[in-house]
């Protein structure tokens, strides 16, 4: 135990000193302890104590309580409008299925409620008066910048085969290194992965994927991400024979994710956008060459997605980046003009921007005129937006009912000539006003 200063927020206080004022212990515990530690802001705020569920429930009578936890000792507390975790300290059972306790067994023990966390820096808890309680050493192994199981991490991860890719995650966004023994568990039971819901794997790949960490954290764990993604392990040591490439598929793949900004959608479609390279290889005297690999990716694009069992807007939008990506860019203002047209506003920019990460990850003798390039993609686009540049149908200066009031027929043919007059706006042949839009329409009727 070691006095140190964390400040909880006032109603995380409040919560504490009700549970003590009724004769109960109480700590903040968990991932709140371990941000606060780093200096980071945490993101929810829990507590532990040795009041059971119904005597949690008597202590905030007063207060809003949600109840859906009890029988796992959590009950949800919302004070000032902050819902707070308290959970009583408990011992978990068997893990049958590798993902949940079939029973729980409350303690009064704070270090067993400690001992049943799955690493050393999450199981450390803290007390405004008392202190930090750390019987597994997690604050070392946070100045280590260390990833540690509590106790054996064969046992850690037989209980919870999602552990696994927590620690991978945890190491990606820390960028923390995993211990021997915790890392040789990790590759000796990724199997029990298998065992784990699409939802709940999507949610710590797509955290690991945003980390800091996770070129180096896929590159040695690349066989769980295989164990996860199966589809992917072609591109893995797959030698371009490429002049433009320096890396393997999967190398030059790990890379791409990281020069990619911290964005979801943008890193799931780093991931999958080469894919289908293994499969489209062909070699002659200029070396190796990939052509239609976007559409084959594009492919097992959705195959990973759909298992993953991912929202429909990331889906939607991840795969047509993966279709796009290979767009051959010629810097001009009227290709970006074309693109968002065809994809979208957003959409146009994390495609740049997957473009310009893609770059990054290819040969080094052209790799910093290529990225100037990409840069000079971005800068045509964002002056675009400051010009309010007419790009899709939405911004023309007449719509649909300008076309029925000049007698246009309902139907395609409304649709026909508002597209041949974005055509002649975007061309520059036409300026979008109202007038001379209207003169135009006419003409072609």
């Amino acid at each position: 135990m070691r006095k140190l200063q964390i400040t909880p927020p006032k109603p995380v206080r409040t919560a504490l000193q009700i549970l003590q004022d009724a004769g109960y212990e109480a700590y903040i515990v968990g991932g709140c302890v371990r941000d606060a530690l780093r200096g980071a802001e945490p993101n929810d705020w829990d507590c532990t104590t040795n009041a059971k569920p119904d005597a949690i429930c008597r202590c905030f009578r007063d207060y809003h309580v949600i109840e859906t936890g009890l029988q796992h000792g959590t009950v949800t507390v919302v004070i000032d409008h902050m819902p707070i975790e308290i959970t009583t300290y408990r011992i978990d059972g068997v893990y049958a299925d590798h993902r949940r306790p079939d029973t729980v067994t409350f303690t009064d023990s704070l270090t067993d409620d400690l001992a049943r966390r799955d690493f050393t820096i999450n199981a450390m808890a803290y007390h405004p008066r008392e202190g930090l309680i750390d019987p597994f050493h997690g604050e070392a192994d946070l100045q280590k910048k260390r990833i540690a199981c509590v106790g054996i991490p064969q046992n850690r991860f037989d209980e919870d085969g999602l552990r696994i890719l927590r620690g991978m995650r945890f190491a990606a966004v820390l960028n923390f290194e995993i211990d021997e023994a915790t890392a040789e568990a990790i590759h000796r039971q990724k199997g029990l992965l298998k065992h784990i819901s699409a939802e709940r794997i999507d949610v710590e790949l797509t955290k690991l994927l945003c980390g800091v960490g996770v070129e180096r954290v896929l590159q040695d764990y690349a066989d769980v991400l295989f164990e996860i993604l199966p589809e992917l392990q072609p591109m893995y040591q797959f030698d371009q024979r490429n002049p433009h490439h320096d890396y393997d598929v999967y190398t030059h793949t790990l890379k791409t994710i990281a020069a990619c900004p911290k964005e979801p959608i943008l890193r799931w479609a780093a991931l999958l956008h080469d894919s289908g390279k293994p499969h489209t290889f062909t070699e002659d005297e200029r070396g190796g060459h990939f052509y239609g690999h976007a559409k084959i990716s594009a492919e097992i694009a959705a195959r990973a997605l759909k298992a993953m069992k991912c929202d429909r807007k990331r889906y939607v939008t991840v795969m047509t980046l993966v279709q796009k990506h290979d767009v051959v860019m010629n810097g001009t203002e009227k290709q970006i003009k074309r693109i968002v047209r065809q994809i979208g506003e957003a959409e146009t920019e994390l495609l740049l921007l997957l473009h310009k990460a893609d770059v990054t990850a290819q040969a080094e003798h052209h790799r910093e005129q290529r990225i100037a390039e990409s840069e000079q993609f971005l800068e045509i686009l964002q002056t675009l937006r400051e010009q309010n540049a007419c790009m899709s149908i939405k911004k023309l200066a007449v719509n649909g009912d300008d076309m029925k009031a000049i007698g246009v027929p309902q139907g395609q043919q409304i649709g026909i000539l508002l597209n041949a007059l974005l055509d002649a706006v975007m061309d520059g042949t036409l300026p979008n006003q109202r007038e001379q839009l209207l003169a135009a329409a006419e003409k072609m009727c």
